[in-house]
């Protein structure tokens, strides 16, 4: 196709001064017609297609932020808004700029018509950019790399269990890009440039996000455009238990029971698959197994011990099952393979012969959606507090061209094949809203797609295996996808697969009593704490604490000290996850995103921001004990061999070591166990045992803290300890609500900012504004400098100012 082009610049105003609205056009006989148009000074569309074709005007299951009304400048093929400009060339290139100079520059793109299937009169598209030498880039999802930096990468990109994509990523320059595409896609960063690849679409659309060049700016820009994620319940940021699975009613509450009774701290409890019975019963949304006979019984038992129940739900369903049956009536069934394979559950691998007819629904249709959220309906009504949304991606077996050409109720499944986790996911949020109000959804998902952030989601990285490179591997993972936009991810903690620790053989659970496996589960755990979902979960050894030992133990003590400071942390990560709520914030973020001056921050892929106040510097390498390779994936890792190691290595826990961590430059910051405080810039080497946290707090910070609680929502915060780390000025507010309703969004809930003014040494609590019912009249803060006593502070709701 010849390279000639058209543009036309469209935007809700194109204004020299205020004159009235006007596009400007140009047209060539030939070539790619282009469309810049501006949704906001700093967020611009840019829709490409060939000259002869037309735009689909497909409407966005991405995209949810509508054009405002934006004051342009024009010039020749040049729309400036106050901060960003945007210039098409005579051959279509599009150029983002800003005051400083360029941003970001197309280089080509590639039409190919689709001749044939389901998609004929579609294309093949291709989109390459120029980045600068050394210019940074992140997002695109979670992949297992550990890597942070996406220079230089080679990616097919289809959702899979333990590999989840998106077509998002930004630069450390302070820029965004999502591409409007569902399909399989490719993107390949060289020499030759940053291309995008997609598998099929009708047309290029894409949206540029100018973040002031700013990492978090932009990250909160991707989320305007794809939507504001909505507070989850308090209790779900406290400690989840969980395994695969449990396999009765009474071992579940066992489980809860020896929580409080231990006085460790516990708010979720998780039941994971077959509570439905066998495989042909699989996801029948309902208890069928005689080993739940009693399910409500069993969720009430846990609700009077003040916990929550989550259980797993699929986007399959088994032969035998209602909704199986409801669905296929009505055409909204995917007939490709997927897991399980075999109708007999206990035997590996997979009996070809015994076929489990479980097939993948259809979420693009409204009717699939309803249908499944009428059956899943009946477990909302026992009483489950939230939804674990398992294959997601979803699993796909020998699937072949005619799989994907299938059509969906808008198009092919070629062409919506990645965006499957959303429309899934936003069919559960959606229809439990128009349910009830009074308890918030949240839902844990294997995969996800831009946007999912607003269907109250959190998702976590897959069944990963038990390994020291898994677990580097997910710091990086989790914020390359906060860097898409999405805030919410967690990870197994542990490791899902941990069957290479089994010293006594597979299935025997023996991983917890190995030294090697201790201290993998230990520091996993220290990574976890920083994390929005704090969750304990795996196969082929269960993981609650008491499995590891007893209380005096070295390995119990760790993991005990580890759930605790995240109870005393929950004022901080509520009042940060109202953040996330009213202001398009984060939890964690790369240093980078703070600090970018300082050019080591930028692949540095073992330390992170938790907030805007803690620095969390996980220990990700074994100190103890030799690392060993667990090379499983989600298929191999059922296998029933009895591959581990007969030989148990020794380890003293009690034993002092070393690492050595790096501080960014441009700020200070304060060791938080110890309080002493290191100028930025520079490796720090710390003394450590098995129950040190490496965690450091920015002078000038305010760091609220709860006593230790068995539950989140066990003590109001009446008697809160308010730490101020001194060294520059700083502002926290803390947020409370009601904890587990949408009152929030009537304006129930109150804040109280607290502001520390660093040359009088003088925090000021100012004035709390808001309310909300049950809220607290009268409080006592304890407000406290590193290492120094407290200075007690009687509150009422009316501004104070505390000298120091």
């Amino acid at each position: 196709m010849k390279k000639r082009s058209i543009f036309i610049l469209c935007a809700a105003s194109l204004l020299p001064l205020a004159a009235e609205a006007q596009d400007i056009t140009v047209k060539a006989s030939d070539g790619v017609n282009v469309e810049v148009t501006y949704y906001s000074p700093s967020i611009v569309r840019v829709v490409k297609y060939p000259s002869g074709s037309t735009k689909s005007n497909y409407k966005s299951l991405v995209v949810v932020k509508q054009p405002e009304k934006v004051s342009l400048k024009k010039g020749n093929g040049t729309a400036s808004s106050s901060v960003l400009t945007t210039a098409v060339d005579k051959d279509g290139r599009v150029t983002f700029s800003d005051a400083q100079g360029t941003l970001l520059k197309e280089k080509s793109v590639k039409f190919e018509p689709i001749d044939s299937g389901s998609d004929k009169g579609a294309w093949h598209i291709k989109q390459t950019f120029t980045l600068d030498d050394g210019e940074a880039i992140y997002g695109l999802g979670t992949m297992q790399d550990g890597a942070l930096d996406r220079r230089g990468m080679h990616l097919f990109m289809e959702q899979n269990n333990t590999v989840d994509y998106q077509l998002t990523m930004q630069s450390i320059k302070g820029w965004g890009l999502y591409f409007d595409n569902y399909s399989r896609s490719k993107f390949d960063d060289s020499a030759d440039g940053m291309m995008f690849s997609f598998e099929v679409g009708k047309e290029e659309d894409y949206y540029f996000v100018y973040g002031d060049r700013s990492m978090r700016k932009t990250t909160a820009s991707l989320r305007e455009l794809t939507g504001q994620a909505p507070m989850f319940p308090l209790w779900t940021f406290g400690y989840w238990q969980s395994r695969e699975r449990y396999e009765n009613q009474q071992q579940l509450m066992e489980v809860v029971d020896k929580y409080r009774e231990l006085q460790v701290p516990l708010d979720g409890i998780v039941q994971d698959w077959q509570y439905w019975g066998g495989n042909y019963l699989w996801n029948a949304m309902d208890f069928l197994s005689p080993d739940f006979s009693d399910a409500k019984g069993m969720i009430d038992h846990v609700h009077k011990q003040n916990a929550h129940i989550m259980i797993t739900i699929w986007a399959s369903f088994g032969p035998a099952t209602i909704p199986y049956k409801e669905l296929k009536e009505k055409g909204l069934l995917f007939n490709f393979d997927t897991w399980p394979q075999s109708g007999i559950s206990h035997v590996w691998p997979p009996r070809a012969d015994y076929p489990s007819g479980v097939r993948v629904y259809m979420p693009y249709s409204q009717t699939a959606k309803d249908i499944y959220w009428k059956n899943l309906k009946r477990l909302f009504d026992y009483g489950i507090d939230a939804w674990w949304m398992d294959s997601t991606d979803p699993d796909m077996f020998n699937a072949t061209d005619a799989d994907y050409d299938m059509l969906t109720p808008e198009r092919s499944f070629r062409s919506m094949r990645n965006a499957f986790p959303l429309a899934t996911v936003s069919g559960v949020y959606e229809n439990q809203r128009k349910t009830s109000s009074n308890k918030r959804v949240f839902i844990m998902t294997r995969s996800a797609f831009a946007g999912q952030q607003r269907y109250g989601s959190n998702m976590w990285s897959g069944d990963v295996a038990a390994a020291w490179d898994v677990l580097r591997g997910q710091l990086p993972a989790g914020l390359n996808f906060t860097l898409t936009g999405d805030p919410n991810f967690n990870t197994d903690i542990g490791g899902f697969f941990c069957g290479a620790y089994n010293f006594e053989g597979w299935g025997t659970g023996s991983a917890v009593r190995n030294p090697q496996y201790q201290e993998l589960y230990v520091r996993w755990l220290q990574y976890g704490l920083f994390t929005p979902v704090f969750r304990s979960h795996g196969t082929e050894a269960p993981r609650e604490i008491y499995q590891f030992g007893k209380r005096g133990e070295p390995v119990f003590d760790a993991i005990e000290k580890c759930i605790r400071l995240r109870y005393q942390l929950l004022p901080y990560i509520y009042s940060l996850a109202w953040q996330v709520t009213n202001e398009n914030d984060s939890y964690m973020m790369p240093l980078a995103a703070d600090f970018a001056a300082d050019k080591r921050t930028h692949n540095l892929a073992d330390e992170m921001m938790f907030g805007h106040s803690i620095l969390a510097a996980p220990i990700l390498k074994a100190q103890y004990t030799k690392e060993q390779v667990n090379k499983v994936d989600a298929m191999s890792g059922w296998d029933r061999k009895d591959g581990a190691s007969k030989t148990v290595e020794k380890a003293d826990f009690t034993q002092g070591k070393t690492i050595t961590k790096y501080l960014p430059a441009g700020a200070q910051w304060y060791e938080y166990e110890s309080n002493k405080l290191y100028d930025g810039g520079q490796d720090v080497t710390l003394n450590t045992r098995l129950d040190y946290i490496p965690m450091f707090i920015k002078a000038g910070s305010i760091l609220p803290l709860a006593p230790v609680m068995q539950y989140a929502a066990e003590k109001k915060w009446n008697d809160l300890e308010i730490k101020v780390y001194p060294g520059a000025d700083a502002t926290f507010t803390l947020y409370e609500d009601e904890g587990d309703n949408y009152n929030y969004e009537k304006g129930k809930y109150s804040t109280i900012t607290f502001q520390w003014n660093d040359k009088k040494q003088q925090l000021t609590i100012d004035a709390r504004k808001g309310a909300f019912d049950g809220m607290l009249q009268k409080r006592v803060f304890r407000v406290s400098l590193p290492g120094k006593a407290a200075k007690k502070v009687d509150y009422s709701g009316k501004k104070v100012n505390v000298s120091l």
